[in-house]
């Protein structure tokens, strides 16, 4: 059962419906649950950090407004937020909260809810102080000691003694809060105090090394030091011998709550005649009566001390890259099951070849199968009343967009035959009336016929014309006869003349079409 108070869902469910991922995803980070900050959401976070669009300064006064809450968890968890993105998340972040005048202000908190809450404020006013100064370091060097390089070129080795000498401090600074967290073995009781020691734990060996290199710079440049130099040179040396002993009382207490014993780095003491001979040479240049001593024996207890904090450096490094390659190969193990989870999902799709065999349009070769092409000219033979010399044109049908059929054999009932040829004019028949007959078959003919022509039967009837059924089909009008109307004597007085009637002649390649059937546009010339 989720341990998501009804406030945790509320909140959520507000920052949802305003539309700011951001803001929800630290809310969830910030729950009620006695838990650390989930992984996921930490993740997203850290990535969020990276992308240009989204406001740092928001996200960062979005876990402050968190901390601002009564209860310890949901502060605990927002300051543990908080760290992560400073030491994972883009630089941006860290250098945002180094702007700040002020970040936390918690050293009066406390929840007075129970004992637990009791316990924990105290850890969580000595924790938000750590990342006040972690802000604060960053604000005064420009670079956070977790992050430099190390090594023989690294930025502590290789600094000069004026800003050794101001940077030494500093360090000391970051290094006395995080060690005032002072956490014992039986006060890490829950998993919300366990991710922030985690945190410091990684903290602390990073900055130590830094603060490492910088002690073997001093010494290296300690017998060349003006009198002022030697006397803030010395005092650094014994603050730095003071927070070695309280490292490695910190180091234990991560040995004793399940940390590997090899993720922990071994402190190398250097050794006590060291001390003695840094202040003999600082009397000495003060005019005070010292010791003699010889350059050898002086060289030879630098040279000691050296490796002794040489071997530390390399200690606390070896842990360092070990954290950073378990973390390498924790980030390239998570890849490799999103890998593996995105192919499952693909193999689960359907293939394109199995969606094509399944469409019903489809066929084996993959080709699309059509049905075969109607002749939409054809027709039942108890319909066909046409009587003329009919051809066919199958180029004129492709051009318009149909799938032309063989014509049938002569003879043959089952269709017609048009020949385009003679109806659009491309084509001269030896006789025109004969043409005309073939093409018309008897539609809206005059019953006048000349002597020298011969009429189709349909056509010899007197008074009446046949209208066959077209393209579209059987006509309901087929049995329609039209009669010619007979011609009127015309008189007018005594002067009155009768005059030729013209000779009219039919143009059948102009019809109209009305009702659904075709009529020919009348046009007279006038012989």
């Amino acid at each position: 059962m989720s341990g998501q108070s009804i406030t945790d869902r509320i909140t959520a469910a507000q920052h949802s419906v305003t539309g700011s991922a951001v803001s929800k995803t630290v809310c969830k980070a910030t729950t009620h649950e006695i838990m650390g900050p989930k992984k996921k959401h930490l993740d997203y976070l850290i990535q969020c950090t990276n992308e240009m669009n989204v406001n740092i300064p928001q996200l960062a006064d979005t876990l402050f407004e968190r901390t601002t809450n009564t209860s310890w968890v949901v502060v605990f968890k927002s300051l543990i937020t908080t760290h992560h993105l400073m030491v994972y998340g883009n630089e941006r972040f860290i250098q945002y909260l180094a702007s700040r005048n002020t970040l936390f202000n918690l050293s009066n908190f406390l929840d007075k809810s129970g004992l637990q809450g009791y316990d924990m404020s105290t850890f969580i006013r000595r924790y938000s102080r750590y990342l006040n100064e972690k802000a604060v370091s960053y604000r005064q060097v420009a670079f956070d000691f977790t992050k430099v390089k190390r090594g023989a070129d690294g930025v502590m080795r290789t600094m000069n003694t004026e800003k050794l000498l101001k940077t030494l401090p500093i360090i000391q600074n970051q290094m006395d809060s995080l060690l005032d967290f002072n956490v014992n073995a039986n006060e890490l009781t829950n998993g919300v105090i366990n991710a922030a020691f985690m945190l410091l734990f990684k903290d602390a060996i990073r900055l130590f090394a830094a603060y490492n290199e910088g002690i073997i710079n001093l010494l290296e440049k300690y017998f060349d030091m003006k009198k002022v130099q030697c006397k803030e040179g010395l005092d650094i040396y014994k603050k730095f011998l003071t927070r070695m002993t309280r490292i490695s009382e910190f180091l234990k207490v991560a040995e004793q709550v399940g940390i590997d014993r090899g993720d922990i780095p071994d402190l190398s003491q250097a050794p006590s005649s060291l001390l003695d001979a840094l202040e003999q040479h600082l009397a000495s240049l003060e005019g005070k009566k010292v010791k003699d001593s010889t350059a050898a024996s002086r060289a030879s207890t630098l040279s000691s001390a050296m490796s002794s904090l040489a071997n530390t450096g390399i200690s606390f490094t070896k842990a360092d890259e070990k954290e950073k390659q378990a973390a390498l190969e924790e980030e390239q193990a998570r890849l490799k099951a999103l890998k593996e989870q995105r192919l499952k999902e693909l193999s689960k799709k359907p293939s394109v070849s199995s969606t094509t065999a399944a469409s019903p349009v489809s066929t084996a070769s993959g080709s699309i199968s059509t049905a075969p092409a109607i002749d939409l000219f054809s027709m039942p033979s108890s319909t066909n009343r046409l009587t003329g010399s009919l051809g066919s044109c199958p180029s004129r049908l492709s051009s318009a967009g149909f799938s032309a059929t063989p014509a049938p054999p002569p003879g043959s009932s089952s269709g017609l035959n048009v020949d385009f040829d003679s109806v659009f004019g491309n084509k001269s028949a030896p006789n025109n009336t004969d043409a005309a007959d073939d093409v018309l078959g008897g539609i809206l003919k005059p019953t006048v016929a000349s002597p020298n022509q011969g009429l189709p039967p349909s056509a010899q009837q007197p008074g009446k014309l046949l209208i066959p059924p077209l393209a579209l089909g059987p006509s309901p009008h087929s049995d329609i006869h039209w009669s010619q109307p007979g011609e009127k004597k015309l008189t007018g007085g005594t002067n009155w003349q009768p005059k030729t009637a013209p000779t009219t002649t039919w143009n059948p390649a102009t019809m109209v079409r009305t009702n659904g059937m075709h009529f020919p546009q009348y046009v007279s010339q006038v012989a």
